[in-house]
């Protein structure tokens, strides 16, 4: 879809993008091409979209998936969406939903295993969605996906980096960071203020953690990075005594001193599974 257009149809449908939603719309075919090759899709793959907006990145999907399960929001869009492939695609091919994904993946739990996810996310709830889909045997089994370079950032962090963080190790814990890649302004219509980068994840084969260990993981890294220039030590008293902290840290060779940034994401798996014993 050229931006041409793109113009047209808003223009002709009286359609003014609501920032609030997120709503820039990628329309170079050279990166939308890129996101669809990073994410590796054949016709064994199905798909899922969310945010495809007036559906240059769909077309792309059906032509080379199996199966496209599209999520958007903003119902003028979905009219469109309906308009350009309704008559067009069959139904075992193309679903469109008329819903809020992030509304969707937190009530509506279900297996993604099989699933990949390939999307241009809208940036307002990019982290959180991922965040959803990160469950372990549930989760997608690959991610390309285009979102704000800073969460981009954080993605595809190490311990010890200026954007390590929360959001780095609760998508880290599920999916391998393999690599990322810019994407200049001028190809979204209308331009963003900030920079962009579609990043590419991978589902580990075998989890780090057993799935029943999931809610303490998530409670230790929260606590840990809620005082990023306090010892992780003295955070997570307000959940254990400091004598069994103490004790595990020192079993794990981890310094008392040692702030949670510089943990790596398997001395957080250790710390989880230890504090998960008896004691």
């Amino acid at each position: 879809m050229k931006l041409t257009e793109m113009r047209e149809i808003l223009t002709r449908r009286d359609i003014l993008l609501t920032k609030s939603l997120g709503q820039n719309f990628l329309h170079d075919s050279h990166q939308l091409e890129r996101i669809v090759k990073a994410g590796q899709v054949t016709k064994e793959d199905k798909v899922l979209e969310i945010g495809p907006g007036l559906g240059p990145l769909t077309d792309l999907l059906l032509a080379q998936a199996g199966e496209v399960l599209a999520i958007e929001k903003d119902g003028r869009l979905v009219e469109c969406l309906h308009e350009r492939f309704g008559d067009k695609v069959l139904p075992a091919m193309f679903e469109l939903q008329h819903a809020d994904a992030l509304e969707v993946l937190k009530n509506e739990p279900r297996d993604w295993s099989e699933w990949k996810l390939v999307a241009n996310l809208p940036y307002s709830v990019a982290s959180p969605i991922l965040v959803e889909l990160a469950c372990g045997v549930r989760a997608p089994k690959r991610i390309a996906v285009t979102l704000q370079i800073e969460v981009a950032k954080r993605l595809m962090a190490q311990a010890d980096d200026d954007d390590y963080g929360i959001l780095t190790l609760l998508v880290q814990i599920d999916f391998m960071p393999r690599e990322w890649f810019k994407i200049p302004a001028a190809c979204f219509y209308p331009e963003p203020d900030v920079d962009s980068a579609c990043v590419i994840l991978e589902r580990r084969p075998v989890p780090l953690l057993a799935e029943e260990r999931r809610p303490l993981f998530m409670r230790i890294v929260k606590l840990a990075f809620s005082q990023r220039r306090k010892m992780m030590l003295k955070l997570l008293k307000q959940g254990w005594p400091k004598e069994r902290l103490e004790a595990v840290f020192t079993e794990l060779g981890i310094s008392h001193q040692e702030r949670a940034e510089k943990l790596t994401l398997q001395q957080f798996v250790d710390v989880t599974n230890k504090l998960a014993g008896p004691g």
